[in-house]
């Protein structure tokens, strides 16, 4: 430590166990780099793989959040569907003939989109009729069931949405 900068040199005034351009402090004895030195190739290629593999773990996560997103709106959508027909069989002791019928008595605002296909395709489910009966037109398992045009009404609704859901369901099960 004989120079003004206070780094270890020996009799000959050449450093100690350092490389050219690279000092080392008497207080801390750290290796300082010169101010020249820049990275090597393999630190920034290091980088550059390690900001990759995070931006495609993001990527992916975002991607499988979006269709999360759509199924919970979808799952909302056929509750808020399914509980207007409760609704209107509470009110009316019968069964709504359609969707349509729904809004337009005011239990629905609007038939809303199935997130999954954009469009408002909604598969009814309407009321059995009895089976055993000998005329087509008999009265439902359900005599309650049969709407205004002597048809039962829709007591259910599904998906028309093709596909699986993330959990490996069918869309139009839900």
């Amino acid at each position: 430590m004989n120079d003004a900068q206070g780094t270890m040199n020996d009799e000959r005034g050449t450093m100690n166990h350092t490389h050219p351009g690279e000092t080392v402090h008497r207080s801390s004895f750290i290796l300082h780099r010169s101010p020249q030195a820049g990275f090597t190739l393999i630190e920034l290629i290091v980088v550059v793989a390690i900001i990759g593999i995070l931006a495609a773990v993001a990527l992916s996560n975002v991607k499988w959040a979006q269709q999360r997103a759509r199924e919970s709106a979808m799952k909302h959508d056929l509750f808020e569907m399914r509980k207007s027909i409760d609704d209107y069989y509470a009110d009316k002791q019968k069964y709504p003939e359609s969707l349509q019928t729904l809004q337009q008595e005011h239990y629905l605002r609007r038939i809303p989109s199935d997130p999954i296909t954009g469009k408002p395709d909604w598969q009814e489910e309407a009321a059995q009729i009895d089976q055993n009966a000998a005329d087509p037109t008999a009265m439902p398992a359900d005599p309650t069931a049969v709407g205004t045009s002597g048809t039962p009404g829709i007591i259910d609704v599904h998906s028309a949405a093709t596909g699986n859901a993330l959990d490996g369901t069918p869309y139009s099960s839900w």
